[in-house]
């Protein structure tokens, strides 16, 4: 895979076949468009129902307001960290978990790249300082797994660093869940196609263009690369203690849905309705590395 001089064109293989896709085209190549929802062994043919979906998360939301007023009544903490490649879905599903909750005891953290302080701390540090208190929620857009994905991916850490940091996050982790803290991990899943689909949707929209940055066009052309840092970082830190929960993201509707259903059915709060969450899909949410198939 190897992008233009002008760093918006990108050269790929996909299925056998080298093709070229622009990111400035402002017309979606016919192929990316068909094949985006179905990339990556996808298990549906149409995206689900508008309407199912709308008033699905209606329900889901008044769940998770039941479980704001619970932690809030009995100082429990949620820590959930949302992972994946640019474009998977991560900040749209946080926000559909967010959207009803009171800001003051749910946060959204999305930390820029460490200071010069930061850089000389131990890693872990200035994630720590964003932990949730007596009835908080915390939801990392991006978390201490830069450091096992996308720093060195994109050579931010060598890898030293990051040998380093997959031995230690296993233990890191168990001390937050010895903590009782309610812990999380997702990794959203998406086809080569839906990505460059995305992106391409990025890019000729002017409210989302803002989403679309110098790096995300850099990572195009290193697919094979993340997909081997991923594939690494989830075999060495999903654990008894602290699994991952991998959800396929092709149909963000399917992804966020069940990601709220994982988190309401793992805790058992006052007044928890199981048949107003429903069923987790199997199809979308698995847990481990294995599930990518």
């Amino acid at each position: 895979m190897s992008s233009s001089k002008q760093d918006r064109s990108v050269d790929i293989e996909i299925g056998g076949r080298r093709r070229v896709f622009d990111i400035d085209d402002p017309k979606l190549p016919d192929w990316i468009d068909k094949n985006a929802l179905g990339s990556e062994g996808y298990s549906y043919d149409d995206k689900m129902d508008k309407r199912d979906y709308a008033d699905t998360l209606e329900r889901l939301q008044i769940e998770l307001v039941k479980l704001q007023f619970w932690l809030n009544a009995s100082g429990k903490r949620v820590i959930s960290v949302f992972e994946g490649r640019d474009a998977a879905g991560k900040g749209g599903t946080i926000f559909s978990i967010r959207a009803y909750l009171n800001p003051r005891s749910a946060r959204i953290v999305a930390l820029p790249k460490p200071t010069e302080t930061e850089a000389g701390q131990w890693y872990f540090q200035r994630y720590v300082t964003h932990f949730p208190t007596a009835g908080e929620i915390v939801l990392f857009d991006r978390s201490w797994y830069n450091r096992g994905v996308v720093e060195p991916v994109m050579g931010f850490c060598t890898a030293e660093q990051c040998k380093k940091f997959l031995h230690e996050v296993p233990r890191f982790e168990e001390l937050i869940v010895d903590e009782g803290i309610h812990f999380f991990k997702f990794w959203l899943n998406i086809g080569q196609e839906m990505q460059l689909k995305r992106f391409h949707d990025r890019r000729h929209d002017p409210l989302k263009i803002w989403k679309l940055s110098p790096m995300d066009i850099a990572a195009l052309t290193k697919w094979d690369e993340f997909t081997d840092a991923r594939d690494r970082m989830l075999k060495k830190t999903h654990t008894k203690h602290a699994p991952w929960t991998v959800v396929k993201a092709n149909d963000k509707r399917r992804a966020r849905i069940n990601v709220i259903r994982q988190i309401l059915l793992s805790i058992d709060y006052e007044g928890r309705d199981e048949k107003a969450i429903g069923e987790i899909d199997h199809n979308i949410l698995g847990e481990g590395p294995e599930f990518l198939g």
